[in-house]
Parts: C-alpha cells; sequence; structure tokens
C-alpha cells in the first residue's frame, strides 16, 4: 500500500469515527480516536489532551465548547457495564489533538491533514456571508486575513531566530519553494508577469490566496509548538509546511498553486474601486 492510500485509509476511519447527537452537531470520543492514534493505552493519552486543551485557550476560544468531559458505559464482559470517563471533542478538538500527538506517526501526520482540511472547510461553511462574496470580495477578505497572519509568522520566524530582512526573505522563499513545487518568489513574480515593484500576493485568486493563509498559519503554529530554534531549522519547517499543504492540494485532485489564473486586476484596484464605491454611495 503507497503513501497516498494510506493516507485515504487513515480519512476514511477518522469519518467512521465521526458521531453526530440529537441536534445535528458531529463530535468525535476521544478513547477512540486514542485508539486509531495508535496509543497503546488511555492515559498514554491524555497529556496529549492536555496539551489540545492548553492550545485551544491560547487561541481565544472557550475549551468548554471543544472539549467535554462524559461517562461512556461500556461492556467489561458477562453482560456486565461500567462507566468510564472520556471526552467529547469537536472537530477543532481533534485538529488541536493530532497537531499535538507523536509526529512520527504517519496516522498523526495525516490526521493533522485531514482535520486540518476539514476544520477549514466547516469554518467557510458556517460563515454564510463569506459563501455569498463575489471572487473580487473574497480575495480582499483573504488578503487582509493573510496580512495579518503574515505579521502572526514574522513574529514567529523572529522567535526563532529568522532577525534580519534578509534572513526573512530566505524565510518566506523556503516557504513558497515548498508550496509552488521548487518555485521561489522570484520564479512566481516572473510566471505572474508582474513589474519589480509588484507584490505576488496581490495578484492572486482566492485559491491560491486560501492556501497560501494555510501555509503562513501551519508554520506559525509549528514553529511555535516545536520551538523551532535556528534560521536554518526555521527554513526547513516553512518549506516542509508549503510542501505538506502541495500535497493535500494533490491528494484532493485539486490545482497547483503556480497553475492558477492570475487575476485581472489586483488587489490595490480591488480596494481603490471600493473606496470609489463607498464614496459614492455616501455623496448620493
Amino acid at each position: 500500500m503507497n503513501g497516498k492510500q494510506i493516507s485515504q485509509q487513515h480519512h476514511t476511519t477518522f469519518d467512521a469515527l465521526r458521531h453526530q447527537d440529537e441536534s445535528g452537531h458531529e463530535y468525535w470520543r476521544a478513547r477512540q480516536l486514542a485508539k486509531v492514534l495508535e496509543y497503546s493505552e488511555y492515559r498514554h493519552f491524555l497529556p496529549v489532551i492536555i496539551r489540545a486543551k492548553a492550545a485551544c485557550r491560547n487561541s481565544g476560544q472557550n475549551e468548554a465548547d471543544h472539549f467535554e468531559d462524559i461517562l461512556d458505559m461500556v461492556e467489561i464482559g458477562s453482560g456486565a457495564h461500567r462507566q468510564l470517563e472520556d471526552v467529547r471533542l469537536s472537530r477543532y478538538a481533534c485538529y488541536l489533538i493530532v497537531q499535538n500527538g507523536d509526529p512520527s506517526k504517519p496516522v498523526i501526520a495525516n490526521g493533522q491533514t485531514y482535520f486540518a482540511i476539514q476544520t477549514r472547510r466547516q469554518e467557510l461553511a458556517d460563515d454564510a456571508n463569506f459563501a455569498k462574496l463575489s471572487e473580487d470580495e473574497k480575495r480582499l477578505a483573504i488578503r487582509n486575513e493573510l496580512a495579518t497572519h503574515n505579521k502572526h509568522l514574522a513574529a514567529a520566524a523572529k522567535d526563532a531566530g529568522v532577525e534580519t530582512a534578509l534572513d526573512y526573505a530566505i524565510f518566506q522563499d523556503h516557504g513558497y519553494r515548498g508550496l509552488y513545487g521548487g518555485l521561489g518568489a522570484k520564479d512566481i513574480h516572473a510566471s505572474k508577469g508582474l513589474k519589480k515593484s509588484q507584490k505576488i500576493l496581490d495578484h492572486m485568486g482566492s485559491t491560491e490566496l486560501a492556501a497560501n493563509l494555510f501555509r503562513a498559519t501551519q508554520t506559525e503554529e509549528k514553529l511555535r509548538r516545536d520551538g523551532v530554534q535556528g534560521k536554518r531549522q526555521a527554513n526547513q519547517t516553512h518549506h516542509e509546511v508549503g510542501s505538506k499543504v502541495r500535497q493535500t492540494i494533490q491528494d484532493l485532485g485539486g490545482t497547483m498553486p503556480e497553475n492558477l489564473p492570475v487575476p485581472e486586476q489586483s488587489i490595490q484596484q480591488l480596494e481603490s474601486a471600493k473606496k470609489k464605491r463607498i464614496k459614492k454611495g455616501g455623496e448620493e
């Protein structure tokens, strides 16, 4: 069985573990998830849950919305039952758990991909306003979000030892090379036919921007979670995350970012047009 088949098998397993309550809300059970993630005993899995809860709080989320302590009645033989402590997990909680699990396990790596993608899909599905946006409006929304997360990424990179402007340019280039199959910032810039003063992020469609947003957020999180130190290790981490995002796009049958079309208008042009519309509306 090759890597792609193993990945698909794991993803099918994660889907099979999903429960649904009477209100239609999905959830997973920690004890079942622990077995799939190849923890020999549940007690070895508990520290991972504790770290995931801490990550949830640090992200500004309400822990109780994602981790609910429950008692589960299980059969212990001869028709006898007893109650065992368990945790009801949201999709986001599962995502945090696999992010804090043992990265050397293939099932953990595949779980990180599965829950990250599904969590993002759920976020977008839940956001009715986003779904109603036009392509240009989506570009503006994601580009603004990416600008914010790039600041967080820069701060995380600095903490890891990426200090000078040149260091950061090299660091960013590693992320692009991972996501774009070896193409660096200059290569992407040239392929889009941009002038020297133009920024590549301002000439991306919503799909390409979303891939880069995923790259940025996951790299920031991994730098901090793994306590990465040193420019070389930080660069390698950024490249690895970019490559992982690219692999995910390939597994889902998506278009590689370097093959996506270049929008006719830049972000600056869209923002300028938006300001004019707002100003015109205010004058009427």
